[in-house]
């Protein structure tokens, strides 16, 4: 299959062209706004890769793609902080490249990388199918940027029902490649970890599902080998894992040193969100059987991150 991956600098992207890079069974593009930052990635890992690498906008040019997929967006709270409510014009605007193109190309697929914050709901409780989005419409906040151009983009997808779309909306996401400068619970701990420090963290407690590489990819391949559809999907581990139980598990497996503070700690770019995950279990229609819980995902990428960068 001929696969158009747009947004080919974030790290979810990179993640699946690493694990599709010794595979045949689909071609690769890669699209990036600075693809000379995509050919220099590729040449640390992919000597001679066969992969693909253009403009974002030699989309347009193309008619040969039988899938895009679509990671353009941002990848850390501080950076959605940062960008406030320009995250609406970004995403619409490639929103747009993808789909005119199967507009044209109707035979086409197009995959949208969604999240969790389409919700846009308080998460005292996980999502389920009958969660409804919940908006103070009147007067919308910074927190409120990111999901909103998520919901925005996935209403504009439902209403074109005639074509191939499917939304993946990603809760958490862990890797051993990822930012560890980031402001998330994982890469706070790692860092701590990496640096011999202490960890310290807010009492609250929460639950969040950890989807690992390799159960992403589980799940693209599972919707690129289905019937062509126009739907949403909640992505999902074997089970959640709550905050305390997974920085215990750190503690045992690697020495995790860590305090409580009573104020918060990191960055809630787009507002606290107690039990981040979703019931929803529709991908399991698709054939999707995830391998790891979140633990297990936490605990092997951890653990791969650590000894590939020992002091």
């Amino acid at each position: 299959m001929r696969i158009a991956v747009m947004g080919a600098t974030s790290q979810i992207a990179r993640d699946l062209v690493r694990t599709m890079n010794n595979s045949d069974a689909h071609e690769l593009t890669l699209l990036a706004r600075r693809p000379d930052a995509v050919h220099a990635w590729l040449a640390t890992f992919a000597r001679g890769s066969r992969h693909k690498v253009n403009d974002l906008y030699s989309l347009q040019r193309n008619a040969s793609f039988d899938a895009i997929i679509n990671f353009v967006g941002v990848a850390n709270p501080a950076a959605a902080a940062s960008l406030g409510a320009q995250i609406l014009e970004i995403t619409r605007s490639v929103d747009d490249m993808a789909m005119a193109y199967i507009e044209r190309h109707t035979d086409c697929r197009y995959i949208f990388l969604s999240s969790g914050a389409v919700y846009a709901t308080s998460f005292d409780e996980p999502a389920t199918e009958q969660t409804c989005v919940n908006l103070p419409i009147n007067s919308l906040g910074a927190e409120h940027w990111y999901g909103l151009a998520k919901f925005i983009a996935e209403a504009r997808h439902r209403a074109a029902a005639n074509l191939a779309i499917v939304d993946l909306r990603v809760f958490s996401y862990v890797s051993r490649y990822q930012d560890m400068d980031a402001r998330f619970l994982v890469t706070d701990a790692v860092r701590a970890l990496r640096n011999n420090q202490t960890l310290y963290s807010a009492a609250s407690q929460n639950v969040r599902d950890y989807l690992h590489p390799r159960d992403f990819h589980a799940l693209l391949e599972c919707v690129l080998s289905h019937a062509p559809v126009n739907t949403p999907l909640d992505c999902y581990t074997r089970a959640p894992v709550e905050k305390w139980k997974l920085l215990k598990a750190l503690h045992a497996e690697f020495g995790l040193s860590c305090e409580v503070l009573e104020s918060g700690a990191g960055v809630n770019a787009t507002g606290l969100k107690p039990m981040y995950y979703s019931l929803n279990r529709r991908a399991a229609t698709f054939g999707y059987a995830p391998s790891l819980d979140s633990l297990g995902a936490v605990l092997e990428e951890v653990e791969a991150y650590l000894a590939e960068h020992k002091q």
